[in-house]
């Protein structure tokens, strides 16, 4: 049976990239050693270091003036690095859900931190609008999709204070605007690798602005300076984020990537809004993530739910169930997910509709 991975992280990625590391993980461009065991101080991981930032560079469309560099732990690493390097006295965060609330937490270690608004009050199912950022804060941190929550930022916002976005579940899913932001993180097992790397894209100006003594390894700078070689970097997943970032650009870049995600999320949540058993989390068509569409069966056929589950389990849809803090169903549709999936998806929706 056909699986379709809807998995939130590590989720699913191109065959390219499986086949390419395969390949790799056996022998390296006939080096006769394996990925898993070259030298990071080689030159086929430099190689692979160089494509990998050039990558980024040109599928972002990143300007002169930044740095792109790989760091090793998860995006989470970065709550407390942001304000370990840049928060003196005041930061702004806005709270749209559990990432966004992490990184507020650990913000309050460093100094003041001025929630400018959440969503709290409805289950973060909306994102928040028409609120004060301060001027005087060192910078104003974001979550541009929240994977959990299913909403999204779909567009860069022009601020007045230094812009910073974790970005770890939307990146390359859409052309952006990278000179609105002062530095954007983002981590691997969603959207371009498996886990245990996490791209930094910081201004270089920016870093003219670190407030404090910072031990090395959380210091940007010395990252910068180094080539992301301070310390052995993850060379499995850089390799794997290469290959695909290679996908991409074969496949027509980030504005396919963009189609091919509206496309998707426009197909599900229409069937979502159509059908009369179950409903999006998130009403505002404006707010709604399409990475990691969030839905419920209606109150009265909430029973059901383990029945549904049943199907999808039947039916090959793998990662369906919603993350266990929120409850639901979650369909995570990123960049390498079929329209094949998404189809596959639809029917059972239909089907279990007009079994009960």
């Amino acid at each position: 049976m056909k699986k379709h991975n809807f998995n939130a992280g590590p989720a699913i990625l191109p065959e390219y990239t499986i086949e390419k590391s395969i390949e790799a993980i056996k022998d390296l461009n006939g080096s006769g050693l394996s990925l898993l065991t070259i030298s990071h101080r080689s030159k086929d991981f430099d190689a692979i270091m160089d494509g990998a930032v050039a990558a980024t560079k040109r599928l972002l469309d990143i300007p002169e003036g930044y740095s792109v560099i790989f760091l090793g732990g998860g995006a989470s690493t970065q709550f407390y690095t942001v304000p370990y390097n840049f928060l003196g006295k005041k930061a702004a965060y806005l709270d749209t859900g559990s990432w966004a609330k992490g990184g507020i937490k650990e913000a309050k270690l460093f100094g003041e931190v001025d929630v400018v608004a959440s969503s709290k009050d409805k289950n973060y199912s909306y994102i928040p609008k028409g609120f004060t950022i301060p001027e005087d804060a060192d910078y104003f941190e974001i979550c541009s999709n929240n994977t959990i929550e299913g909403t999204e930022i779909l567009e860069d916002w022009d601020v007045k204070v230094p812009l910073i976005s974790d970005m770890s579940s939307d990146i390359f899913s859409r052309p952006m605007d990278v000179s609105k932001y002062s530095l954007i993180f983002a981590g691997a097992q969603k959207n371009f690798a498996p886990a245990g790397v996490t791209i930094v894209i910081v201004k270089d100006s920016f870093l003219e602005k670190v407030v404090r003594p910072v031990p090395t390894m959380a210091d940007y700078r010395v990252h910068v300076s180094k080539n992301s070689m301070q310390n052995t970097p993850p060379v499995f997943p850089i390799f794997a984020a290469l290959k695909t970032m290679e996908w991409m650009e074969q496949e027509g870049g980030v504005k396919e990537m963009e189609k091919r995600a509206i496309a998707r999320s426009e197909k599900l949540y229409d069937e979502l809004d159509r059908n009369k058993l179950f409903k999006a989390t998130v009403e505002d068509p404006a707010d709604r993530s399409r990475m990691n569409i969030t839905f419920l069966l209606k109150p009265e056929y909430e029973e059901l739910q383990d029945a549904f589950l049943e199907l999808a389990k039947a039916r090959g849809l793998v990662g369906i169930k919603g993350h266990r803090s929120v409850g639901g169903f979650r369909a995570s549709c990123y960049n390498a997910l079929p329209m094949e999936s998404v189809d596959a998806l639809v029917a059972a929706l239909q089907e279990f509709e007009k079994a009960n």
